[in-house]
């Protein structure tokens, strides 16, 4: 009986203990960020929740405010920022790949970094600030202004916090085109500071879809 028990223990200890896999933890910066993203879900949904409310007690308002409104404009100033998210996420895959610049040409895209692709993004996102600037002046220079009516102030409110996220957005694109800059080397965390912000500037897009079919489209 000992004996067999002996034989048992000497196999048992010659084989090999089965390989466990490594416990993979979620970064918290992207937890956090998503985290934060969700209560800004909760803002905007708060600023649709206004849209709706006002133009359900004030309807005659929105018999001639939307007149105002350059939906082919709109249009083109919303296909430039649906357009940088792609530029943005080009810009995260080479993130990922840990390559922080152009290993080519200036014209050779398919070997650009994330440099070159976030600050591409960077110009489309200044160029969509830069639109809704002008249309503000235009329809101020039409007499719709956040204090014309109720029409005039939850447009400016919902389309001007956006407008405010997105230039939030921008300066967080300064900051990781900086630190790649900056850095010695890009590792981890520089990958990971490009991805958050991909996070963000995805954000802003959708949620800019969506005023955009509710203020522009669905008159």
């Amino acid at each position: 009986m000992i004996g067999a028990v002996a034989s048992a223990q000497a196999v048992q200890s010659s084989t090999p203990s089965p390989a466990h896999g490594s416990v993979n933890r979620p970064n918290m910066v992207s937890v956090g960020v998503i985290v934060w993203l969700s209560s800004e879900l909760m803002f905007f949904a708060g600023l649709f929740a206004m849209y709706f409310t006002i133009r359900s007690v004030a309807p005659a308002l929105w018999e001639s405010g939307p007149e105002l409104l350059n939906v082919p404009f709109s249009s083109v100033n919303t296909t430039i920022l649906v357009i940088s998210s792609f530029w943005c996420q080009f810009g995260v895959f080479a993130a990922e790949r840990f390559q922080p610049r152009r290993t080519g040409g200036l014209l050779q895209f398919s070997k650009w970094g994330m440099q070159e692709w976030f600050i591409l993004t960077y110009v489309f996102g200044g160029l969509f600030v830069a639109g809704q600037v002008f249309e503000y002046a235009e329809l101020a220079h039409e007499g719709l202004t956040i204090a014309t009516n109720a029409y005039g102030s939850v447009f400016i409110l919902a389309t001007g916090f956006h407008g405010i996220h997105v230039f939030g957005g921008l300066v967080a694109f300064l900051m990781v085109i900086g630190r790649s800059y900056a850095s010695k080397r890009f590792g981890h965390q520089e990958a990971t500071s490009a991805i958050v912000v991909s996070y963000y500037w995805h954000f802003v897009d959708v949620v800019w879809i969506g005023l955009f079919t509710v203020i522009y489209v669905l008159k």
